[in-house]
């Protein structure tokens, strides 16, 4: 995309598009027309504040401009006026077209700010923290930025609970474990690395091991371990998948099989990450789905 397409682009649909390119289906056909509207409304800000995050937006393009930053490119910056725009869906009119989409959903199923909150502070903390020393340091930045989406697949679908909130939060921490386990190295790139140091330390691991092209056996032993810890979180979740019914408990068998696929494709890897992320077949997800939805796992 050309510095003047970025700036004529239709925010909006850019960021929306993005949804056929995600790992796991964000609102897939054999979903009710309501849910599907309100699930992706859900997937336009949460895609759009990791896209600031990331620093994926064309400096000065429509997205800063509907936001009122002129001038400055940065992501703390754009970030704050995110935040705010986010408040004027809870009370009053907001700028941007994707929190304009937002907002009847919001009305529907009296979602509170906190979830979005949540995702907002993750790609805060993103600028400010690059390294996690424990695996508990982890799974609270997980608490910000993972854990908030499935609770609103939960509210927005109208079954949550106490016990399935507990569930999905194990499942979409397991799913972003997986992710930076898939990222390593495009995560160092951006100065990141979502593998706890002590974890690194225990296994004899240091940076520069994690910036080669190929994964040395320290660094296979590391990720066969934390590909694991996911595996067992998505075994904890699992129940959630039996405690709902009908297509609801086909896109959350979605979610578990994805998750579950995607560790299969790391270690059918020999969990070498380093040379591009493992990616799962098709046949093998469809297994997966199978077997979740069995009960097996």
């Amino acid at each position: 995309m050309t510095g003047a397409d970025a700036l004529t682009a239709d925010p909006e649909r850019t960021t929306l598009d993005k949804a056929a390119a995600e790992n796991f289906p964000v609102a897939p056909f054999f979903l009710p027309r309501a849910w599907r509207t309100d699930l992706m409304a859900v997937y336009g800000f949460a895609r759009l504040v990791d896209d600031i995050g990331d620093g994926d937006l064309a400096p000065g393009g429509a997205d800063a401009r509907l936001l009122g930053v002129t001038g400055a490119d940065d992501r703390l910056v754009l970030l704050d006026a995110f935040e705010a725009d986010l408040r004027r869906v809870f009370d009053g009119t907001p700028r941007h077209p994707l929190l304009r989409r937002l907002q009847p959903t919001v009305r529907r199923h009296a979602l509170t700010p906190g979830p979005f909150l949540a995702l907002i502070a993750a790609n805060r903390q993103d600028q400010l923290v690059g390294r996690y020393e424990t695996y508990d340091d982890l799974l609270a930045y997980c608490e910000l930025s993972a854990n908030p989406v499935g609770r609103l697949v939960l509210a927005v679908t109208g079954t949550g609970t106490p016990e399935r909130v507990r569930r999905s939060d194990a499942v979409c921490t397991a799913l972003q474990i997986v992710e930076h386990l898939q990222d390593v190295a495009e995560d160092l790139r951006r100065d990141r690395i979502y593998l706890p140091a002590e974890d690194m330390k225990r296994f004899h691991v240091d940076e520069t091991d994690l910036a080669a092209k190929t994964a040395g056996a320290s660094v296979r032993a590391l990720v066969a371990y934390e590909a694991e810890r996911a595996r067992n979180l998505l075994n904890e979740g699992t129940p959630l998948v039996g405690s709902v019914h009908g297509r609801l408990k086909l896109l959350l068998a979605g979610f578990v099989a994805g998750g579950r696929a995607a560790v299969e494709a790391i270690a059918a890897a020999e969990y070498d990450v380093l040379t591009g992320p493992p990616k799962a077949g098709k046949l093998r997800l469809l297994r997966e789905v199978g077997g979740t939805l069995r009960g097996e796992g």
